[in-house]
């Protein structure tokens, strides 16, 4: 019983691991194989719940080749009829040594209650009879004019534990047989037995010939390991040594795991051949080169360099316009915001995907519902939507790189978004990014500094012209201090002047390299969102394309067995 439990876990892990493996591969996988498989589970779901100490074995074979007979010389009595018309076999009959716990085994069969007939009664066997735990079927013929037979067939040749195709000197060599079935359950050597009837035609040396073409055919269909044995129903030559094959299939009780076990090491061979033998490394394709040219090509379709340029003249404007010269500073206010003409907030605007409503309240508040702002930015040109998807190609080529086509075409839907939801995610990594936009201190102080240098000109300019007009009006003038040898009026007009011009310079060259390392910040911030629209976008999806190509791969590996 330990046996049997460590059978029953070992078919079940692999069975667990071919479901996986479906579900890995989903729609990458051919339908039809994928389809296949999945009945196949259900099949070993079903198997393994009924009677595991029964080994159901099924006598196939086509019409006249006697398999009903040989089916009643194992009985050891009449259950089977026997006939020269096509066909006589019209449904299964089934005969059981030892019917405990073989009913709910026989319903799944399907084979009807009477055409069940126990073996042991009839022959009144001992508890000891090595066919005890066998259930013979004698199958319909598999090349019956009937389609309803031949349906039969090939439904319980999916069902049975081990296989017995019993074929005569005359058909031996049928391609309904060799293509139909024993080319179809290539790998279930351990639980298929060939036999050659009717040996008592032939002479003995014919008898052997015959067997070892037989034994070639068989060989190439893939069934290297199967010994032809040589049956007389007649005579009851051989028959003695097909029952004691079937004994040792009953006695082992391990027929019905073998068969599962076949039939899990086939469905994950040909599933197989719809996966690749290794994939990209979803984290190596992340760092290639044409990731790189990925978050190019999407920072220069969502107008990343246009918001820098934006950025920088929005920081030589404000810069210039409250600490520059007095007397220019008004015009450039004038001018129109670079950044709110963008859809973008200016200094002092905010610039995180916060905006109104995204602050305090009262706790009682209703929540409110995010509006979802956009910019101005000018729509992707033609050239770079072409290069967009031509890096998105390139990454598609790079990760379908050696992978089945169904796999490679996964990768490249992937790797390319639609147009429009890929140009809304660029737009919002733009308007949601935090461009940082604070007006620096030192700014205000040196506006500061410029107003009072103003206030000192226009105070001597006043003074001076005050003086002027006393001397015009021929009045005494007061005595004019002097600062050195220059009047301090004229030292405040000029001076005023001069230094007013002068900072307004240095802020101005201050102010383009302030723009600069602005602008180089604010790059690497919307580059940062760029990268991740396209990780979301893009390389993710790309991932798991990949991760569900090796997660089959290696699942496939476990249901056939492997470790």
């Amino acid at each position: 019983m330990m046996r049997l439990r460590r059978r029953t876990a070992d078919i079940g892990d692999r069975a667990a691991a071919l479901s996986a493996a479906l579900d890995a591969g989903g729609h990458r996988l051919e339908p039809a194989a994928a389809q296949r498989a999945r009945a196949l589970l259900g099949k070993l779901d079903e198997r393994l719940r009924l009677s595991g100490d029964h080994t159901v074995v099924a006598l196939a074979g086509a019409t006249g080749s006697g398999k009903s007979s040989l089916f009643n010389a194992i009985a050891g009595v009449e259950l089977s009829p026997v006939g020269a018309r096509r066909p006589t076999t019209s449904q299964a009959t089934a005969c059981i040594w030892g019917s405990d716990g073989a009913e709910p085994l026989l319903e799944w069969l399907g084979v009807p209650r009477r055409h069940r007939v126990n073996g042991e009664s009839a022959l009144t066997a001992a508890e000891d009879n090595p066919l005890h735990g066998l259930v013979l079927l004698d199958l319909p013929d598999h090349d019956s004019t009937e389609l309803a037979h031949r349906l039969e067939v090939d439904r319980l040749v999916e069902l049975v534990d081990v296989f017995v195709w019993v074929t005569d000197p005359q058909k031996y060599a049928d391609a309904a047989l060799h293509r139909q079935y024993l080319s179809r359950l290539a790998g279930h050597d351990a639980v298929t037995v060939v036999v050659l009837n009717q040996a008592d035609r032939l002479s003995p040396e014919g008898l052997q010939a015959c067997r070892r073409d037989l034994a070639r055919l068989v060989a190439a269909d893939g069934l290297r390991d199967v010994d032809v044995l040589t049956t007389s129903a007649r005579t009851g030559d051989g028959v003695d040594r097909l029952g004691a094959e079937l004994a040792k299939a009953v006695g082992r009780r391990t027929a019905w795991s073998e068969r599962l076990g076949a039939d899990l090491d086939a469905a994950a061979v040909e599933l197989g051949t719809w996966v690749g033998e290794d994939e990209p490394d979803p984290r190596q394709v992340a760092s290639a080169p044409e990731s790189r040219d990925l978050v190019e090509a999407f920072a220069e379709a969502a107008g990343v360099p246009a918001v820098v340029r934006a950025v920088e003249a929005d920081y030589r404007r404000d810069a210039l316009g409250t600490a520059g010269w007095p007397v220019t500073r008004w015009g450039r206010r004038l001018r129109p915001d670079p950044l709110r003409r963008l859809g973008l907030p200016g200094v002092g605007g905010g610039g995180g995907a916060g905006g109104a409503g995204a602050g305090g309240g009262r706790a009682d508040a209703q929540p409110q519902v995010e509006v979802v702002r956009r910019s101005s930015l000018p729509a992707p040109t033609a050239t770079q939507q072409a290069r967009v998807e031509l890096a998105t190609r390139r990454i598609a080529d790079r990760a379908g790189s050696g992978l089945p086509l169904r796999w490679a075409d996964a990768v490249r839907a992937a790797a390319q978004p639609p147009s429009g939801d890929l140009t809304d995610a660029l737009d919002q990594a733009v308007v949601r990014t935090d461009l940082g936009l604070r007006r620096p201190v030192v700014w205000r102080a040196l506006g500061l500094v410029q107003g009072l240098l103003a206030l000192a000109a226009v105070a001597g300019l006043v003074w001076l012209l005050a003086l002027a007009a006393l001397g015009w009006l021929r009045m005494p003038q007061p005595s004019t201090p002097y600062w050195g040898p220059m009047p301090v009026p004229t030292l405040m007009l000029v001076g005023g002047l001069l230094l007013g011009v002068l900072l307004g310079g240095l802020v101005r060259l201050a102010a383009g390299a302030g723009a600069r390392r602005r602008g180089a910040r604010v790059r690497s911030r919307l580059e940062a969102a760029v990268t991740e629209v396209a990780r979301e976008r893009v390389l993710d999806p790309v991932g798991t394309v990949l991760s569900d190509h090796r997660a089959a791969r290696e699942a496939l590996r476990r249901a056939g067995g492997q470790r």
